[in-house]
Protein backbone atom coordinates (compact mmCIF):
# COMPACT_ATOMS: atom_id res chain seq x y z
CA UNK A 1 0.00 0.00 0.00
CA UNK A 2 0.76 3.42 -0.28
CA UNK A 3 -0.07 6.79 1.48
CA UNK A 4 1.30 5.93 5.35
CA UNK A 5 -0.17 7.38 8.13
CA UNK A 6 -1.67 10.41 6.17
CA UNK A 7 -3.18 8.54 3.87
CA UNK A 8 -4.70 5.90 6.38
CA UNK A 9 -6.19 8.83 8.23
CA UNK A 10 -7.67 10.29 5.47
CA UNK A 11 -9.03 7.28 4.17
CA UNK A 12 -7.00 7.66 1.00
CA UNK A 13 -4.33 4.55 0.80
CA UNK A 14 -3.85 3.19 -2.53
CA UNK A 15 -3.34 -0.83 -2.97
CA UNK A 16 -1.32 -2.31 -4.93
CA UNK A 17 -2.79 -5.90 -4.94
CA UNK A 18 -1.12 -8.91 -6.10
CA UNK A 19 -3.79 -12.18 -6.52
CA UNK A 20 -5.98 -14.53 -8.43
CA UNK A 21 -8.31 -12.01 -10.91
CA UNK A 22 -11.31 -13.88 -9.68
CA UNK A 23 -10.57 -12.73 -6.47
CA UNK A 24 -10.07 -8.88 -6.78
CA UNK A 25 -13.76 -7.93 -6.77
CA UNK A 26 -14.58 -9.25 -3.15
CA UNK A 27 -10.87 -7.66 -2.35
CA UNK A 28 -11.59 -4.70 -3.46
CA UNK A 29 -14.91 -4.04 -1.75
CA UNK A 30 -12.92 -4.60 2.07
CA UNK A 31 -9.65 -2.50 0.60
CA UNK A 32 -11.64 0.44 -0.87
CA UNK A 33 -13.42 1.01 2.91
CA UNK A 34 -9.48 2.00 3.94
CA UNK A 35 -8.58 3.78 0.72
CA UNK A 36 -8.99 5.06 -2.42
CA UNK A 37 -7.63 2.87 -5.15
CA UNK A 38 -6.61 -0.67 -5.78
CA UNK A 39 -4.20 -1.52 -8.53
CA UNK A 40 -4.04 -5.02 -9.63
CA UNK A 41 -0.83 -5.86 -10.49
CA UNK A 42 -0.84 -9.28 -11.21
CA UNK A 43 -0.66 -12.48 -9.52
CA UNK A 44 0.42 -13.50 -6.08
CA UNK A 45 3.99 -11.43 -5.11
CA UNK A 46 2.59 -8.91 -7.55
CA UNK A 47 1.75 -6.10 -5.67
CA UNK A 48 5.13 -6.51 -3.37
CA UNK A 49 7.18 -6.19 -6.60
CA UNK A 50 5.11 -3.11 -7.91
CA UNK A 51 5.67 -1.39 -4.39
CA UNK A 52 9.29 -1.95 -4.22
CA UNK A 53 9.63 -0.85 -7.14
CA UNK A 54 7.96 2.32 -6.72
CA UNK A 55 9.56 2.83 -3.42
CA UNK A 56 13.02 2.45 -4.99
CA UNK A 57 11.76 4.98 -7.64
CA UNK A 58 10.73 7.34 -4.67
CA UNK A 59 14.23 6.52 -2.84
CA UNK A 60 16.23 7.93 -6.06
CA UNK A 61 13.75 11.03 -6.60
CA UNK A 62 13.84 12.15 -3.10
CA UNK A 63 17.60 12.44 -2.94
CA UNK A 64 17.89 14.33 -6.42
CA UNK A 65 14.89 16.36 -5.12
CA UNK A 66 17.71 16.88 -2.44
CA UNK A 67 20.18 17.78 -4.38
CA UNK A 68 18.42 19.40 -6.95
CA UNK A 69 16.70 21.77 -4.37
CA UNK A 70 20.25 22.88 -2.54
CA UNK A 71 21.95 23.35 -5.76
CA UNK A 72 19.65 25.73 -6.83
CA UNK A 73 19.77 27.31 -3.54
CA UNK A 74 23.57 27.89 -3.36
CA UNK A 75 23.36 29.56 -7.04
CA UNK A 76 20.86 32.04 -5.54
CA UNK A 77 17.77 31.06 -6.25
CA UNK A 78 14.55 31.22 -4.43
CA UNK A 79 13.15 27.61 -3.39
CA UNK A 80 9.50 28.63 -4.09
CA UNK A 81 10.30 29.17 -7.72
CA UNK A 82 12.94 26.95 -7.88
CA UNK A 83 10.16 24.13 -6.97
CA UNK A 84 7.61 25.85 -8.98
CA UNK A 85 10.00 25.61 -12.17
CA UNK A 86 10.19 21.82 -11.40
CA UNK A 87 6.53 20.74 -10.64
CA UNK A 88 5.67 21.94 -14.06
CA UNK A 89 9.00 20.47 -16.17
CA UNK A 90 10.48 17.62 -17.13
CA UNK A 91 11.92 16.97 -13.02
CA UNK A 92 8.74 17.28 -11.77
CA UNK A 93 8.27 14.05 -9.01
CA UNK A 94 6.28 13.53 -5.80
CA UNK A 95 9.23 14.61 -3.49
CA UNK A 96 9.06 18.08 -5.10
CA UNK A 97 5.47 18.86 -5.25
CA UNK A 98 4.43 16.96 -2.08
CA UNK A 99 7.07 16.29 -0.18
CA UNK A 100 9.33 19.23 -0.35
CA UNK A 101 12.54 18.94 1.74
CA UNK A 102 13.25 22.88 1.69
CA UNK A 103 10.73 24.39 4.59
CA UNK A 104 8.45 26.79 3.77
CA UNK A 105 8.11 25.08 0.10
CA UNK A 106 5.48 22.83 0.58
CA UNK A 107 3.07 23.77 3.96
CA UNK A 108 2.01 20.60 4.71
CA UNK A 109 5.62 18.73 4.31
CA UNK A 110 7.59 17.70 7.50
CA UNK A 111 11.00 20.15 6.58
CA UNK A 112 8.04 22.18 8.28
CA UNK A 113 8.38 20.49 11.21
CA UNK A 114 11.87 19.72 12.00
CA UNK A 115 11.22 16.83 9.61
CA UNK A 116 8.98 15.03 12.15
CA UNK A 117 6.66 12.69 10.83
CA UNK A 118 6.16 11.42 7.66
CA UNK A 119 7.88 8.11 6.29
CA UNK A 120 10.60 7.60 8.13
CA UNK A 121 14.05 7.20 7.15
CA UNK A 122 14.84 3.94 9.06
CA UNK A 123 11.68 2.52 6.50
CA UNK A 124 12.75 4.10 3.56
CA UNK A 125 15.73 2.21 3.94
CA UNK A 126 14.68 -0.55 4.88
CA UNK A 127 12.22 -0.57 1.97
CA UNK A 128 15.31 -0.08 -0.61
CA UNK A 129 17.21 -2.73 1.09
CA UNK A 130 13.93 -5.16 0.05
CA UNK A 131 14.17 -3.47 -3.54
CA UNK A 132 17.70 -4.48 -3.45
CA UNK A 133 17.55 -8.04 -2.21
CA UNK A 134 14.32 -8.80 -4.66
CA UNK A 135 16.37 -7.08 -7.82
CA UNK A 136 19.28 -9.42 -6.76
CA UNK A 137 17.35 -12.42 -6.89
CA UNK A 138 15.45 -11.53 -10.15
CA UNK A 139 19.16 -10.39 -11.59
CA UNK A 140 17.67 -6.44 -12.60
CA UNK A 141 20.70 -4.31 -12.29
CA UNK A 142 20.38 -0.96 -10.05
CA UNK A 143 23.37 1.18 -10.78
CA UNK A 144 22.21 3.58 -8.29
CA UNK A 145 20.95 1.30 -5.32
CA UNK A 146 23.73 0.89 -3.22
CA UNK A 147 25.01 5.21 -3.83
CA UNK A 148 21.29 5.56 -2.68
CA UNK A 149 21.35 3.16 0.21
CA UNK A 150 24.67 4.22 1.23
CA UNK A 151 22.96 8.24 1.68
CA UNK A 152 20.13 6.82 3.69
CA UNK A 153 21.92 4.71 6.13
CA UNK A 154 24.89 7.67 6.37
CA UNK A 155 21.95 10.18 7.32
CA UNK A 156 20.08 7.57 9.54
CA UNK A 157 23.17 7.39 11.50
CA UNK A 158 23.56 11.25 11.64
CA UNK A 159 21.66 12.23 15.24
CA UNK A 160 20.39 15.33 13.59
CA UNK A 161 18.37 13.31 10.75
CA UNK A 162 17.51 10.16 13.02
CA UNK A 163 14.10 9.54 13.97
CA UNK A 164 12.86 11.52 11.12
CA UNK A 165 11.20 11.94 7.69
CA UNK A 166 13.42 10.62 4.68
CA UNK A 167 12.95 13.76 3.23
CA UNK A 168 15.65 14.81 5.88
CA UNK A 169 18.63 13.40 3.61
CA UNK A 170 18.26 17.31 2.73
CA UNK A 171 19.73 18.25 5.86
CA UNK A 172 22.20 15.29 5.85
CA UNK A 173 23.51 16.41 2.45
CA UNK A 174 24.00 20.53 3.77
CA UNK A 175 21.02 21.80 2.11
CA UNK A 176 20.24 25.53 3.77
CA UNK A 177 18.12 25.84 6.31
CA UNK A 178 16.78 28.59 7.89
CA UNK A 179 17.85 29.46 10.78
CA UNK A 180 15.03 30.18 14.01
Amino acid sequence: MSGGVVGATAGTLTFMLGASPSLIPRLETVLLLMGKKVLHCGEQGAGLSAKLANNYLLALNNIATAEAMNLGMQWGLDPQKLAGVINVSTGRCWPSEVNNPVAGVVETAPANRDYRGGFGISLMKKDLRLAMVAAEEAGAKMELAKTAFAVYEAAEKDESCQGRDFSVVYRYLGGKEEQS
